[in-house]
């Protein structure tokens, strides 16, 4: 017995059921349909009410609507939470971190930061999330937020990287260490109040 037909229904470039029908009078499969943009047509204002009514009013500390992306500004100890939420929620279903990136807002305000450029492919939205903390700049601890390791595993290298050169730490990465600078380099090259060394090991760098 072979395949007579198979079928592809296609709306707004989204794949919305499949049907596999059998010769000899054999049942036919179908597959659930995914979620396209009239079912879901997302905004900020929308991420903002699922998010809230998971977490709480004060989950969301601001919003940011001005530039090329609106930006979430999250409870630092949450964003964990609240990206895994975003990740497995059918009506966000943000599957991709595009991009994550430290920050260091500077040596008056003493605020560090992260910054998580999310992508949901089957909705077609982007959406940017932001963490920040007051940190004293002192040597013996660091600024430090939750690993999305878990929600992403392309956030392994990245949180690596925001920890090589701004000195960020993520509770619960897998392995926190160097990813482009040797391991015994002194300081955080991106940092605001990073002053380079003469010499590396005999080297003149600077």
């Amino acid at each position: 017995m072979i395949a007579s037909l198979i079928r592809r229904k296609v709306t707004h470039g989204l794949q919305q059921d499949w049907h596999l029908s059998i010769s000899n009078h054999l049942p036919v499969l179908e597959l659930p349909a995914t979620n396209t943009h009239s079912q879901m047509s997302m905004d900020i204002e929308k991420i903002k009410i699922l998010l809230t009514e998971k977490f709480g009013e004060d989950v969301i500390e601001a919003t940011e609507e001005k530039g090329l992306q609106p930006a979430l500004l999250i409870k630092a100890d949450r964003i964990a939470a609240v990206c895994l939420e975003l990740r497995d929620n059918t009506q966000t279903y943000f599957d991709c971190l595009s991009c994550l990136s430290g920050v260091d807002y500077g040596e008056k305000d003493n605020m560090f930061g992260v910054v998580y450029h999310l992508a949901s492919i089957p909705h077609d939205y982007r959406l940017t999330l932001k963490v920040k903390k007051y940190h004293d700049r002192s040597r013996e601890t660091l600024p430090s937020f939750p690993t999305v390791t878990g929600v992403w595993q392309t956030a392994d290298w990245h949180e690596r990287e925001a920890f090589d050169l701004l000195g960020i730490s993520f509770d619960g990465h897998p392995d926190l260490r160097r990813i482009l600078l040797p391991d015994d380099w002194q300081g955080y090259p991106l940092r605001k109040d990073y002053i380079s060394e003469e010499y590396y090991h005999d080297i003149k760098i600077n």
